[in-house]
């Protein structure tokens, strides 16, 4: 069984998201952010840091995290986390979030599957990413985006090239929107999402 940890930041949406008997078997510890800098996180073959966990925190703990990253592990970060200030490699752009282009007919995100051969998209769809998004990524050379923007960059990709350890990064925000009881296909997301993270969170794919 591999051994996944996620940081809890203390919110409402966290609590409900993370403690919920249907999410929470994918987690063997759940660390408070305020612990992160002082829990061991070689024990783990991944950590999740969800969207809208307190950047300030994740600063506080970026030598941690990076020690971690330099031993091999694997980082996952979701949404509004301001990653690219606390993870080593990590460009975001601002762009502005467009919640209600579904209103408009025939309008859509520009989202696409730009890494179809990769194993996630066994477990999810391009539906099941649909809602929003905030901001994009510019993808360090050798990773590989997985959800792109047309014309714009990621917001979803894989590095294992730019540290000693792995890198999923998101702008996502799917533990958010299900720990606050609405977006329902976040709930999709997070349920092919983990499934293939747990499957798979051992797996460099990259390095095949």
């Amino acid at each position: 069984m591999p051994n996944i940890a996620i940081v809890d930041g203390g919110t409402s949406y966290h609590h409900r998201a993370l403690h919920t008997e249907h999410y929470r078997r994918f987690f063997s510890e759940i660390i408070y952010v305020r612990d992160l800098c002082s829990t061991r996180l070689d024990d783990f073959d991944a950590v999740i840091i969800p969207d809208r966990t307190h950047p300030g925190l994740l600063r506080e703990a970026a030598a941690h995290i990076a020690q971690y990253l330099a031993h091999g592990g694997t980082i996952v970060a979701l949404g509004e986390t301001h990653a690219h200030t606390w993870l080593p490699n990590v460009t975001w752009d601002y762009q502005p979030t467009n919640f209600w282009w579904w209103k408009n007919p025939g309008e859509n995100l520009g989202l696409y599957i730009a890494a179809p051969e990769h194993a996630l998209f066994n477990y999810l769809s391009l539906a099941h990413a649909t809602w929003h998004y905030h901001g994009v990524f510019t993808v360090p050379s050798g990773a590989k985006t997985l959800l792109g923007i047309e014309n714009s960059g990621a917001v979803l990709y894989e590095d294992t090239v730019t540290t000693q350890g792995r890198m999923i990064v998101s702008s996502l925000d799917p533990f958010y929107h299900y720990g606050s009881y609405f977006m329902p296909v976040t709930e999709k997301f997070l349920d092919g999402f983990l499934e293939w993270l747990h499957d798979n969170c051992k797996n460099d794919e990259s390095k095949k």
